[in-house]
């Protein structure tokens, strides 16, 4: 295998110059690069990237956490960041957390031990002050997560906004019981989806039942858990408000083997617009999040973060959600 010395001697050059040709300093001649990159391919020398980076103390890695891979709401998201990742020529290091608050401190550390030069949150497990601390070895970019507790760069919609017009939809179409189910944890995002829901409620006058609040409410299995739960309820709800596509269609599958019809016996609404949403029978009325734009914009600002090109009025991206309306209610 060669070495910087070896292509030293085939350049006819010092090995400090080589070294220089590498790693892109300034002041070397275009002669001499020449005579370097030549060397360089008789030789089939490839430069260590490992040692570049230790070098430079940049990864050129950015940490990505995502509470589910198998959430295609969390790939389009993922989908968003690694396009422009890619174009600037980062690279990506996907943390799985399993909405788990400890596993999501042990990621956070890679930045401190400059594992990663940057991290983005899909997800907040912890509360906002144990994550903070973090802010001071790199930076952190919010990306559909959110908090007001300080001014980070972060992409987000109008949570509360989303449960209010999805809660309000359904009232609109008749119903007065009407469930919410949501993950379990005390994101800003939670609180403000649960306060939507209930705005809703009390515009219309509706009571807020607890026991139509159903949480760890996740995936499509969670979903069919929480309709057969309202089974035994003496007054279950006959609608449900979930803060995923994948609970919704959980729900509406679970509801129609137990002989329901959707939405004659029960009206569901998820959340997100999956693909899963418009081939479920029958289709699901959900809000649309566009997770690929937040994606793209999270790892924008990302880039300009560590390009120290950031603009105060950057820092807080708000983008649209949509009601789409389709057969479940």
């Amino acid at each position: 295998m060669a070495t910087i010395a070896d292509v030293a001697r085939a350049a006819g050059l010092s090995s400090a110059t080589v070294s220089r040709v590498i790693n892109n300093h300034q002041y070397v001649s275009e002669e001499k690069k020449q005579l370097v990159y030549q060397a360089m391919e008789a030789l089939n020398y490839f430069p260590n990237a490992s040692a570049q980076k230790l070098r430079s103390k940049k990864t050129n890695t950015i940490g990505v956490m995502i509470p589910q891979l198998t959430n295609p709401f969390f790939t389009y998201l993922l989908e968003g960041i690694d396009r422009i990742a890619t174009e600037h020529d980062y690279q990506l290091l996907v943390c799985q957390t399993k909405n788990n608050r400890f596993k999501e401190l042990h990621f956070l550390n890679y930045l401190k031990a400059k594992q990663v030069d940057g991290i983005i949150l899909t997800s907040i497990e912890n509360d906002w002050a144990t994550i903070a601390d973090y802010h001071t070895y790199g930076p952190i970019v919010l990306c559909n997560e959110y908090t007001y507790q300080m001014l980070v760069p972060m992409v987000r919609l109008d949570q509360q906004e989303g449960a209010y017009i999805g809660t309000r939809h359904l009232i609109e179409k008749g119903h007065r019981a009407i469930g919410y189910c949501f993950g379990g944890n005390t994101s800003q995002l939670t609180i403000d989806r649960h306060a939507g829901y209930r705005r809703a409620l009390n515009q219309f006058g509706i009571p807020y039942k607890k026991d139509w609040i159903f949480r760890d409410a996740y995936d499509l299995e969670d979903g069919k858990r929480v309709f057969r739960n309202t089974l035994e309820m003496d007054n279950p709800p006959t609608a449900f408000f979930t803060g995923s596509d994948q609970v919704a269609a959980g729900i509406v599958k679970e509801a129609i083997s137990h002989g329901f019809s959707v939405p004659g016996d029960i009206s569901v609404i998820g959340f997100d617009d999956q693909p899963i949403a418009s081939v479920l029978e029958p289709t699901l009325t959900t809000i649309k999040q566009p997770a690929e734009e937040i994606g793209s914009n999270a790892m924008n600002l990302m880039i300009k973060c560590l390009e120290n090109h950031i603009d105060p009025s950057e820092m807080d991206i708000q983008l649209p959600l949509q009601l789409i309306v389709r057969q479940s209610t």
